[in-house]
């Protein structure tokens, strides 16, 4: 009794049974003479009066039983259509949820590639998209799990196998205790702490919890300031780095050091991929109601078909880049989540041959 498809066809039997015996009830009202006698009946009493007496009687007899029968036979062809009519028509009405709840089973059951046909009326249709998008992203969202996962082991077992490795080696008395195997191996610790340090940035900004601390910031003095330590850098590799700051540049509302951050992490990126005696150019100007930072280099550029993936985890377009140099692949996809913890927004262009330029725009 609690299934949707047997209480629709009580629903509709009822219905269609209280219908039927309207001409029941009606037939009674006239015995009582409650309504009056319908005209059907008035012509056939007229019609008999011109019979003869002996066979008034028995003609009004056989109409009176005709039309008992007549009614009984039309009350239950009525009920068992109405049944019938009833468990078709709520079957029919139940079949898209009962897809909907094997469904949503097959999800609780980790087959998240499960999807249902939309059918039935309107509005079971939209909850039947709906249910499809939501196992879309849930699939998404589990296979971005599963790689992140993945990733984090590959990144941490390099760091800890030189660790462990050297370690077992000094115990074993293959490496000398000495000041520079300590340092190899806290270089290790360092990048492993910047790992998990990268990690749990990203895990914040993508919760929307990562903490801002914003204050008006002068953006040019900020840049000028970011640039500086990575002079010596370029000039070792005579490389030109040149700083543009085009017209009037406004303040801003910002957290200046995740924005610094963010410049720092984009001339690492331009420095290492710009070949000696290339060039790097960090740009600013007021775009109407944005302020946009350009870093553009002039190395051998990004391959389109790589663009879209350019600020994803761990991803790397120079897959021969060396761990130890910092190259994990969480700098551009960290620059993409302050940025939009900020309202703005990062796009990466590249011809995949002279150079590449990443633009940064925050609103004023």
């Amino acid at each position: 009794m609690n299934r949707l498809w047997v209480r629709s066809a009580l629903i509709i039997a009822i219905v269609i049974f209280m219908t039927s015996l309207l001409p029941i009830l009606y037939g009674l009202f006239v015995q009582l003479g409650v309504m009056p006698e319908p005209l059907f009946f008035q012509q056939v009493g007229e019609l008999a009066a011109y019979l003869p007496p002996d066979v008034q009687a028995e003609f009004v007899t056989r109409i009176e039983m005709f039309m008992r029968e007549y009614f009984l036979r039309s009350f239950l062809s009525a009920a068992g259509v109405g049944i019938l009519a009833g468990i078709w028509l709520s079957r029919i009405q139940a079949a898209p949820l009962q897809d909907l709840e094997k469904g949503a089973n097959a999800i609780a059951a980790q087959s998240l590639s499960h999807r249902i046909t939309p059918r039935g009326s309107q509005e079971i249709q939209a909850v039947a998209h709906s249910f499809n998008q939501m196992a879309t992203q849930l699939e998404q969202a589990e296979a971005l799990r599963r790689n992140l996962l993945a990733d984090v082991a590959h990144e941490l077992r390099h760091p800890l196998h030189i660790l462990h490795g050297n370690l077992q080696a000094i115990l074993d008395d293959v490496y000398p205790l000495e000041k520079e195997e300590i340092a190899r191996l806290l270089d290790q610790t360092r990048h492993l702490t910047r790992l998990v340090a990268d990690l749990h940035e990203l895990a914040l900004a993508e919760a929307h919890k990562l903490p801002l601390h914003k204050q008006v910031t002068d953006i040019a003095t900020l840049v000028k300031e970011t640039a500086v330590p990575y002079t010596p850098l370029a000039r070792s590799k005579q490389i030109d780095l040149h700083v543009e700051l085009l017209g009037t540049i406004p303040t801003l509302n910002i957290d200046a050091d995740r924005i610094r951050q963010v410049i720092h992490n984009l001339l690492d990126n331009a420095l290492y991929h710009t070949p000696d005696q290339g060039k790097v150019v960090l740009l600013v100007e007021q775009q109407k109601n944005t302020l946009r930072i350009t870093v553009q280099d002039s190395g051998p550029g990004i391959p389109p078909a790589q663009l879209p993936h350019v600020f994803d985890r761990f991803y790397r377009t120079d897959s021969a880049r060396s761990r130890d140099k910092g190259g994990a692949g969480l700098g551009l996809a960290i620059v993409k989540a302050i940025v939009e913890a900020h309202e703005g927004t990062v796009t990466a262009v590249s011809d995949g041959k002279h150079g590449s330029q990443f633009n940064i725009l925050l609103p004023l």
